[in-house]
Order: structure tokens, then C-alpha cells, then sequence
């Protein structure tokens, strides 16, 4: 290394300063470990998808250590001076280039000349992409493809004609053209196709009608291969006739069974076998295969044989031969791809060839200098984005920066009156959520919704500050990519975790009363069941005839009213003297007491909520919102409470707004009231909050009031023992004066 290089601590983490592409020669060749990331996925990132793919070296869809590195002593090689890699431009200035660029600066050099540019000594990325898409629209790609379109008549037509027999090939421009070995091929398949037509006359015995007999010859064989080997049985063993005979039990079985007689049938021979071995036709058997019989005798068997009566043995075997070979030297000529062009392949001349061979030859010898181009733009998007994209891969400090963005962020979310900043798409949410769900960060999954048919996708964002309660599955927003497009965005699942300290301590308190709320809306509703129940228990009931009740038995107890009134009374007592001991119990207490106990028991259901989740907060880590989209990363990114601000943040009024704390609503509302009719007031409520505020103002000063009356009842004689406060003793009065 030629200069000692910079570490700096980004939240936590440790990573190497990049300033300059200088620096940036010497920092890949750190260990691997001191990466910040080692593999990152193409999809994602916010930069030219060129440079991407020129990086991507294996096409793997992935960017690793080795691939960045290759970069970027190719792109040291090749330029003499980095300060266009350093302002990340996309001007090429041609006297940085090395003598490892000589051909590029040759090729740039013809680039401009073709495009007429006025300055001579750069060139720009739009240049050269101007230029490669006009070369490409004229037909000239380097790959020895030419497309029929950019040939003249007839090599256009031979053209057409050549690639509707072989399979498509196509150029750099993605047309369809003729390269060398489809030529090559063209001029085999040629040879081998006129040598196979020469013996069309040796072949094709029967005329032009020889393949049609052969197929029928095909599609009949079958069936007299069958009966000839039948006629053979009969020949060595007579007494087989009879086997070839159907029973009469079977033939009276099928009869009434359409069905089952034509399986019978089936079984019988076409003809009654011979020991000869000939077939006369005058004896065929009337059965399923008859007709197709007859046809073959009248279309092939008598024109090809000249015998009308009979087709021995001898004579089939002969005409499956010649069949066989008719059949074989027609499926080589299907097979051949240029039996569209049988007609037309004598008349083809050489000199067409040679004309499509040379235009092969001549896209081809463009090559070097295609290939010189597309260097030229490599060499072009490796000083534009190189340094970029090292600062988001050996390390990240624009993921720490307000004003600059990281590659791999999408956009911002606007949601709940705050700004998240961060987004990372997110291509497999399940694969995703299990990754982050072990981590303590609250994260959002949104679904981007682009305008009139735009492409959606899903993105990943992390809720850094204030609270989640109020983050919900369906909440809308409005998400802003990188290049400030407006989409429409949608929750669609949420990885809840503390976002703060505070709402740590009281998310208990928010367990508690969901959980009471939930139990109070089960009871009321088994409420409503049980009335609902016993109201259509008491219809059914009473809809039915009363039974007569049967005579107690003598001795036994009845019950009546007064048993009733009886147990009402005691239960009365009961819940009386249960409040009589609340109240003696309240009645000691202070509201300093109430107040003390209040916090006390605040404090310990809030310290242990409070302690374990500023435990989660120390521990959120963005390295898993990272890694869950593709990234390999070495180090932990945490996130502290300076980057969880930058993160989601809730902007703050203008400088130069007022805010007018008059509520509006009031002025509508008295306007609104003038026209309304007068409401009914409710003299039962005010009533009930008087009593209220009377019983806390007695209870306030309560003391002084019992002692005040204790002293009374003194001086009248009486002790104020009942008077005085359970647990206290009492009080002596001072003696009244003398009168």
C-alpha cells in the first residue's frame, strides 16, 4: 500500500474511509474480513444496470470480493489519471487514457468521427451508446449474423428461405440472421439431400403414387401377416381349421349383445386359412376388417400384382419389401431440414452462397471493433460509478448521511405524520420477515403501488422512533422513490418491537387493558348469549301447556315468599357488611397514600419492561434488513440512537408558520347550534357528578369534620369512639371553659 488508510466508526461500526478512487486502488486489496459487505445481490441497487452486469463477470446475478476487485484494477489500468473517477463523471477525456487503451482511444476516435462531434478530445457515455445503437440499427454487430433485412435481392430471399429450414440464430440486436454454419450446414445437408433425390427413380417403384401404396401396404400388414402365419398352422397341422371356428355356445352367448358379438367376430381370421398360402379374395370373411380389405385389393393389390383373384404368400412378402424401402427413403427425405426446398435446390447458384459468405465474413470482421466498443462504454461506467459503489460495499457511509442516498435504498415512506427514510426492496417477504423477526427492530413490510400500471414492489422499511401502536396491516401512505416518483403505499405486515424507551415501559399497561377490554367484551357477550338463551327458554316455554304440578307429599317443605324475602335478606347482609369493611379500609387511606401506592406500582411494572427494552434497543442491528434482501455482511450495523433519528424522523413546521391555537370548531359550532333545536337536558347526570365532587371534597377534608363532631358529642356527654378512624386512638378534647 503506497498511504496509510483511514478507519472511522459510523455508528458502531468500523470501515474504511474512501475518499478518492486513489484510495480506493489500495483499500480493495484489504482482507476480505474487513469488508463491510462480501456479496451483494444486482436487484436493488440504484445505479446504471450496465455497470452491473459488466461488474457480474460469472452472470450469476451477484457481485462478490474477487469481481469488485477485477474492476478495479482494470479500470487503474486503463486510465492514467482518476480525477473523472473521482468526480464520478461520465466524460471520458481520451489523454487519461493509458497505453493499455490505445485501442479504446482508436475506437473513440471513429465514434466521434461517425457521430461528427464538434470536440474531439472526450467523449460521453451518451456518445458512445448513440453510436453502438446506430451500427446495430445498420446491421453491422460484429457477430458475423446478418439479418435478411440488410441484404440486397436475391440474397434476401435465399436468406428468408435458409432461416424457415434451420433453427434461429440471432444477433446482438436480437434479429434473426444467416452466420457461417448455418452456410456450412446449408451446403452439407444440400449434398446430402441431392444425392438421396438421385435414387428416387430406383426407389419409388410404383410410380408417383408409390408412397401412398407403401403406407397402405403399412397400415394393412397386420392383418395378412396374421392369416399368412395361419395358413402355415393349417399346412403343418389341418386339424387347426377348427380351432380358427367359433363355438356355438359363445355365438349364442353374444347374440342380443351388440358389444360382445363384435368381440367375437374380432376373433375370427379374415379369410378361412389355406395350406397354400394364398389369400382369395372371394372368401373373405364379412368382418370388421372386410372393407378396408376390399379397398386394399381394388386400390393396391390387383393394380401392383395383376392377379384379381388370389394374393399369395410370395407376392405380400415382395410388396412389404419394397414397401419398407420406399417407406425408409421417404422418412430420410422428411428428416432433411431443407425438404421445404427440394423444388428450388438445383436452381440455387453457388455464387449466392459465396455472396452470404462474404457478408458473414464482413459483419464478422467488425468485431474487434464492436468489442473495442463496448470496453469503451465499460471503461466509461467504471469512472462514473466504481467509487460509488465501493462506498456502498467495502463500507457505507452514506447509509449515515441525510443528504446523500445509499444504492441499496428505494425510496421514503411517508406514513402516520412521520419520514422514514430507509426502504430496501424486498423480493421474498416469508424468507425476509423469518431473517428480521429475530432481531429487535421494528420493521414494516409496504407494498409499493404504482400509478397506471407501473410495476409494484415490496420494500422493507424500519420504524426507528416514536411509537408502533399506531402502525397497523392496511395503513396507507405515500412512498417516494430515489428520483422523487410519487406511488401510493400499503402495510402489509409489521414485525412489532419497542421503537422507544417509553413506549417499552408502557406497552405492559397497554397488554393490561387490552386484555381487560377483551375480557369485559367476552363477558358482555356471553351475557347477551345467556339472556338471549333464557328469554327464548322462557318462549318455548311458555307457548306449551303448563303441566299440572303434583301434591307435595305431607311433611315436606313448600317454599313461598317468605323463603324468598329470607335469602334476599342474608345475601343483602352480606354485601353490605363486605362494603362495610371496604369502606372502614378506604377510609384510612390519604391521597398522598393512594398516590404513593399508585407509583409504587407503576415502578415495578415499568422498571422491568423499561430495563428489557432498552436491552432490545441497544441490540437493533440493519445488518438483518440487509441480509434478508441478498447482502452478505461482515459487520454488524447498529443502530444508535443519533442514526435512528436520521431514520424516521417527524418534520417540524416552517421556520416562518404561526400556529393559531383558536379552535375553529367552536365558531361552527355555536353558528351551527343557532339553527338547531333546542337538546332535552339530562338533570340525573349533573346530579350525579355533583354528588361526586361533593363526596371527594368531604373526603378531602374529612379529619377536621370528625373531630369537630367527636367534640360536640363530647361536650354533650357522648363518646366519640364511633366516630374516630379504625386503628387510631382516641382523642381527649380540652375541657370545655367555664361558664
Amino acid at each position: 500500500m503506497t498511504r496509510p488508510l483511514v478507519y472511522r466508526r459510523y455508528g458502531g461500526s468500523l470501515q474504511v474511509s474512501i475518499p478518492s478512487f486513489e484510495v480506493l486502488v489500495d483499500a480493495v486489496k484489504i482482507p476480505e474480513t474487513q469488508w463491510l459487505a462480501t456479496a451483494c445481490p444486482l436487484e436493488g441497487l440504484q445505479c446504471d444496470p450496465r455497470f452491473l452486469a459488466f461488474v457480474d463477470t460469472d452472470g450469476n446475478k451477484r457481485i462478490r470480493v474477487h469481481e469488485l476487485r477485477a474492476a478495479v484494477e482494470y479500470a487503474a489500468k486503463t486510465l492514467k489519471s482518476y480525477q473523472g473517477a473521482d468526480t464520478a463523471s461520465d466524460v471520458l477525456a481520451l489523454d487519461v487514457l493509458s497505453e493499455a487503451g490505445t485501442k479504446l482511444r482508436d475506437v473513440a476516435g471513429i465514434l466521434l468521427e461517425t457521430l461528427k462531434a464538434g470536440d474531439r478530445t472526450r467523449i460521453t457515455l451518451e456518445q458512445v451508446r448513440t453510436s453502438e445503437k446506430a451500427l446495430r440499427e445498420a446491421g453491422q454487430n460484429g457477430d458475423g449474423i446478418v439479418a435478411p433485412a440488410f441484404l440486397p435481392e436475391p440474397l434476401r430471399t435465399l436468406a428468408v428461405k435458409l432461416l424457415a429450414s434451420f433453427p434461429e440464430v440471432k444477433n446482438r440486436a436480437g434479429q434473426a440472421g444467416v452466420d457461417l454454419p448455418m452456410l456450412q450446414r446449408f451446403r452439407e445437408e444440400r449434398s446430402a439431400l441431392l444425392t438421396h433425390l438421385a435414387q428416387k427413380g430406383f426407389v419409388l417403384v410404383w410410380g408417383e403414387r408409390s408412397v401412398e401404396h407403401a403406407r397402405r401396404i403399412q397400415e394393412i400388414r397386420p392383418l395378412l401377416d396374421t392369416y399368412y402365419l395361419q395358413c402355415r398352422l393349417v399346412a403343418a397341422q389341418p386339424e387347426a381349421v377348427s380351432s380358427f371356428k367359433l363355438e356355438p355356445g359363445r355365438v349364442q352367448g353374444a347374440l342380443g349383445d351388440t358389444q360382445a358379438l363384435a368381440r367375437v367376430v374380432s376373433e375370427l381370421p379374415v379369410a378361412p386359412p389355406e395350406p397354400g398360402g394364398a389369400l382369395r379374395w372371394s372368401r373373405l370373411y364379412r368382418g370388421q376388417a372386410f372393407e378396408r380389405l376390399e379397398a386394399f385389393r381394388k386400390d393396391v393389390a390387383v393394380p401392383l400384382t395383376g392377379d384379381l383373384a388370389t394374393l399369395a404368400d410370395s407376392a405380400w412378402r415382395e410388396l412389404i419389401t419394397k414397401a419398407d424401402t420406399i417407406l425408409a427413403w421417404q422418412a430420410r427425405l422428411e428428416a432433411s431440414p431443407l425438404r421445404g426446398l427440394v423444388d428450388a435446390l438445383a436452381g440455387i447458384p453457388e455464387s449466392e452462397l459465396e455472396a452470404l459468405e462474404a457478408a458473414c465474413r464482413a459483419d464478422l470482421a467488425l468485431k474487434d471493433k464492436l468489442d473495442a466498443v463496448d470496453e469503451l462504454e465499460r471503461l466509461i461506467l467504471y469512472q462514473r460509478w466504481l467509487l460509488t459503489f465501493a462506498n456502498n460495499f467495502i463500507s457505507m457511509p452514506d447509509l449515515y448521511q441525510t443528504k446523500r442516498r445509499a444504492l441499496m435504498e428505494k425510496g421514503t415512506l411517508i406514513l402516520g405524520g412521520r419520514r422514514y427514510r430507509l426502504s430496501v426492496l424486498v423480493t421474498n417477504r416469508a424468507a425476509h420477515a423469518a431473517l428480521t423477526s429475530q432481531g429487535t427492530t421494528c420493521t414494516l413490510y409496504v407494498q409499493v403501488v404504482a400509478k397506471e400500471g407501473g410495476e409494484s414492489y415490496e420494500v422493507a422499511v424500519p420504524a426507528t422512533r416514536g411509537r408502533s401502536d399506531g402502525l397497523a396491516v392496511g395503513k396507507r401512505g405515500v412512498f417516494y422513490d430515489v428520483e422523487g416518483r410519487e406511488y401510493d403505499a400499503v402495510v402489509t405486515q409489521i414485525i412489532r418491537q419497542p421503537v422507544s424507551l417509553w413506549e417499552a415501559m408502557t406497552m405492559p399497561f397497554g397488554r393490561i387493558g387490552h386484555f381487560i377490554s377483551s375480557k369485559i367484551e367476552g363477558m358482555a357477550a356471553a351475557g347477551e348469549k345467556s339472556l338471549d338463551d333464557s328469554l327464548e327458554k322462557g318462549y318455548a316455554q311458555g307457548t306449551q301447556a303448563a303441566p299440572v304440578a303434583p301434591a307435595p307429599a305431607p311433611g315436606a317443605p313448600t317454599a313461598g315468599p317468605g323463603g324468598f324475602i329470607a335469602a334476599t335478606g342474608i345475601a343483602f347482609a352480606a354485601v353490605g357488611s363486605s362494603l362495610a369493611f371496604i369502606v372502614s379500609q378506604v377510609r384510612s387511606l390519604t391521597v398522598f397514600d393512594v398516590i404513593s401506592a399508585a407509583m409504587i406500582l407503576a415502578a415495578a411494572v415499568m422498571l422491568p419492561s423499561g430495563l428489557l427494552g432498552w436491552l432490545k434497543l441497544r441490540k437493533r442491528n440493519l445488518a438483518l434488513l440487509l441480509e434478508g434482501s441478498g447482502w452478505a455482511l461482515n459487520d454488524r450495523l447498529m443502530l444508535t440512537r443519533n442514526l435512528a433519528a436520521i431514520i424516521t424522523r417527524r418534520p417540524r413546521l416552517p421556520k416562518n408558520a404561526k400556529v393559531d391555537r383558536t379552535d375553529v370548531l367552536q365558531s361552527v359550532l355555536a353558528t351551527a347550534r343557532e339553527d338547531d333545536e333546542a337538546e332535552p337536558r339530562s338533570p340525573g347526570m349533573w346530579l350525579l357528578i355533583g354528588l361526586v365532587i361533593v363526596f371527594v371534597v368531604l373526603w378531602q377534608f374529612r379529619e377536621p369534620l370528625i373531630r369537630e363532631a367527636c367534640k360536640r358529642q363530647w361536650m354533650a356527654g357522648a363518646t366519640c369512639d364511633s366516630l374516630m378512624t379504625p386503628g387510631s386512638s382516641p382523642s381527649v378534647p380540652p375541657a370545655p371553659p367555664a361558664p
